[in-house]
């Protein structure tokens, strides 16, 4: 365990790389999942292979920062530069394992909003789907990772973009979401809370969602990073630009 100080955002990155299994295929995305990805590959998952919406195809973390998937440092030394339909027709045949999404807004069901949503001045458009309603759609399980404020966790989101769990659902569905605050467990259509993050109450958590909450049995504080996944973090983002928040210790 480390006793580096660390940011919530880093530890959010550790708990991605957690859900990456070995050999897995992995749909990575960008922002933390892109550091998840290459940590899950520097530690227990060395088989697991990344793609991305542009169409890259990885077996390695790219080795130098990467502001957009499209940047040189992630298209050297990947594994093939194809297209958006190769990747997309990937997750129609079946065979990613594990797609990572995000979302302005979610409900108990999983269920993401990136495409609109009202507020007193009106409406406001979001970025949209992009590939999300795909990987949320035909990933064999998906991570969620957001922001966690009351007004993203809504009882009802505004607009589904990215479905959650629904009857008749055979396959998929998120199984996981990682916030500021902790992890939950979302498999099965159940909203639960798994681990606290470090100096985090279930109060707090609580009055940080629109929705009643369901803890763990045995509810546990979410395991901090080691000083190795915080050597690695730190070497591919170096300036903090996708981890910098305020500091935990």
């Amino acid at each position: 365990m480390s006793i580096a100080t660390y940011t919530r955002r880093e530890l959010m990155v550790v708990a991605a790389a957690r859900e990456i299994r070995d050999g897995e295929v992995v749909f990575v995305g960008m922002r933390l999942p892109l550091l998840g990805f290459g940590l899950a590959k520097a530690t227990h998952a060395p088989h697991a292979i990344g793609l991305f919406e542009n169409g890259v195809i990885r077996d390695r973390p790219a080795e130098q920062f990467i502001y957009t998937m499209g940047d040189p440092p992630n298209i050297a030394g990947a594994i093939a530069c194809l297209g958006l339909i190769d990747v997309m027709s990937l997750l129609q045949q079946g065979r990613v394992d594990v797609g990572f999404i995000g979302g302005a807004e979610i409900d108990p069901l999983g269920n993401l909003n990136t495409t609109r949503t009202r507020t007193r001045d009106g409406v406001v458009r979001l970025p949209g789907s992009g590939g999300a309603g795909d990987i949320a759609s035909l990933a064999g399980r998906t991570v969620l990772i957001m922001e966690h404020e009351p007004r993203r966790f809504q009882p009802k989101v505004a607009y589904v973009t990215s479905p959650g769990h629904f009857p008749g659902r055979r396959r998929g569905g998120p199984a996981t979401l990682i916030t500021t605050l902790g992890v939950f467990d979302l498999q099965g259509g159940m909203f639960r809370v798994k681990t606290l993050h470090p100096g985090v109450s279930l109060q707090e958590v609580q009055a940080a969602t629109g929705f009643a909450l369901e803890a763990a049995t045995n509810l546990a504080t979410t395991q901090p990073p080691g000083d190795d996944e915080l050597d690695f973090i730190r070497h591919a983002d170096p300036e903090g630009f996708w981890t910098g928040d305020t500091m935990r210790s």
